[in-house]
């Protein structure tokens, strides 16, 4: 599958092998257990998570959050995947909140006092956070592909949390908590400063709430690229996820779990942290393998590496 991307990407300049592949990824329908995601293999190293609510713009109902923590829980301990394709069915990407779904664990939470209601408000809340947070806890990179509209409470929690951020021409995002009367407390305060490091457009996004459409995105780093369609978007992502999953995973998912680190400790714990991390992985034989491509002038997609 890798090996056709490349061919109708590099030499022969055809799109035409590789959108019909994605054609074929799109359901449109979950797969079980799951109700609100489907789970499907382009590659045999590539996992592909598609929103699968088109019906409802793939709002995020109740079934939602818990069955994002555990696919990518799934995910995490799937040693045949080495990365992941995040995506949407339908129009756009998501819409954010399902509010309807969800308006009893928001409205009325349980509880005989203040401090009772607070406490499970709370419990809610966490719960609601560690639907994105998984994505940064699972070792798998993540490339999310957004077409559409990325909006709502949630849609741009769930992106700042994955790795690498595409989108299409048409694409368009928000930070819309604040006209529903809400401080955004689901990733997207914590995460977009580092993700465009600009604070004083960050305060301008979520202060306001207004749209910023693809161009902006990519000049402002929320996205690394931007394609015409979302057929050809998703074609890149799989072009890119099949250039990650040929590296040697234990190399890939060090380098994430790294980088996280770095990105929330100094620079002087960071560089502790990985001298701890290579004294050990630095003695998987996936080293000498690349090592002996490299003197051979192979591709690393030439190599076999173990299971991770």
């Amino acid at each position: 599958m890798t090996f056709l991307f490349r061919t109708a990407f590099r030499k022969q300049g055809l799109l035409i092998p590789v959108l019909n592949a994605v054609r074929g990824m799109s359901t449109g329908s979950s797969t079980p257990p799951f109700t609100t995601l489907s789970i499907s293999r382009p590659a045999d190293t590539i996992t592909h998570v598609e929103f699968c609510r088109p019906e409802k713009r793939n709002a995020m109902n109740k079934a939602f959050w818990s069955e994002m923590v555990d696919c990518f829980n799934q995910i995490a301990e799937d040693s045949e995947c080495r990365v992941v394709v995040f995506s949407g069915a339908g129009k756009l990407f998501t819409s954010g909140f399902d509010f309807m779904a969800v308006a009893t664990d928001l409205l009325q939470p349980e509880g005989d006092d203040t401090a009772r209601i607070s406490w499970n408000f709370r419990q809610i809340i966490v719960k609601y956070q560690e639907a994105f947070s998984v994505i940064e806890k699972c070792p798998k990179p993540v490339i999310v592909a957004v077409h559409g509209a990325c909006t709502g409470g949630g849609g741009m929690d769930l992106i700042t949390a994955c790795d690498i951020r595409l989108c299409t021409q048409d694409a368009w995002f928000q930070v819309k908590d604040v006209d529903f009367g809400l401080v955004a407390d689901l990733g997207t305060l914590q995460r977009l400063p580092k993700v465009i490091g600009s604070r004083s457009l960050v305060n301008e996004l979520t202060l306001t709430g207004r749209k910023m459409y693809a161009d902006e995105a990519k000049s402002c780093g929320l996205v690394s690229r931007v394609f015409p369609d979302k057929e050809t978007m998703m074609a890149g992502a799989l072009e890119m996820a099949g250039e990650i999953a040929s590296r040697s995973p234990v190399a890939v998912q060090g380098t994430k779990i790294n980088l996280i680190f770095s990105r929330d400790h100094s620079v002087e714990d960071g560089l502790k942290h990985m001298a701890s991390w290579n004294m050990s992985m630095l003695q998987t034989q996936d080293l000498m393998k690349s090592a002996q491509a490299a003197k051979e002038k192979k591709s690393p997609k030439d190599v076999v590496f173990s299971k991770f």
